[in-house]
């Protein structure tokens, strides 16, 4: 049952790192397109299914479209997304240039970062209910006992713990990654 608890809560920080990657610091990195979803052939598919990302320098995007038909599609997309870039196409490549986020933008990001954490937190804290409740029931029906249950019930707390560190870390991380700029 732990390993099962350690899998969803690692899943929680996994999902937060991803989450984390695609808020804008004003370096190029080319996980902030990763969200952006562009119309193409009748649905909406990501970006990196119609193109390469690659950060030439740090304050430049690039993407290499591989269907030139897809130029027009992938500029909008990038332009409509609310990553608040300005695109420009330069023949089979789309240019997409980095400004460096105001002061208030920063402290926006930030702020958008620590809800992320939070509702990683949230997903770790209803991972250890459901494992508490699993023990409970575990008692109640005689399968473990009285000290059998609080002995895992403590496994089970410190691993949320120790989860929740890790969220904390990759905040604070992030944190001054984007007040750095």
């Amino acid at each position: 049952m732990l390993s099962n608890l350690t899998q969803r809560m690692e899943s929680a920080v996994k999902s937060l790192s991803a989450e984390l990657a695609g808020l804008r610091t004003g370096r190029a990195n080319t996980s902030l397109l990763e969200h952006v979803q562009v119309e193409a052939y009748g649905s909406m598919v990501p970006l990196n299914q119609v193109g390469n990302v690659t950060a030439p320098d740090a304050r430049m995007l690039s993407v290499s479209v591989w269907d030139k038909s897809m130029l027009k599609a992938v500029e909008k997309a990038i332009r409509e997304s609310d990553l608040d870039l300005n695109p420009a196409v330069d023949g089979q490549t789309i240019r997409v240039p980095l400004p460096a986020p105001s002061e208030e933008r920063r402290k926006e990001m930030v702020k958008i970062a620590h809800k992320y954490a939070e509702n990683s937190k949230v997903s770790i804290r209803n991972v250890r209910r459901d494992g508490m409740d699993e023990l409970k029931k575990q008692e109640k029906d005689k399968l473990i006992s009285e000290d059998e249950q609080r002995k895992q019930a403590d496994q089970i707390q410190k691993l949320t713990d120790e989860f929740v560190k890790k969220i904390d870390e990759l905040l604070v991380v992030k944190e001054k990654d984007i007040l750095s700029v």
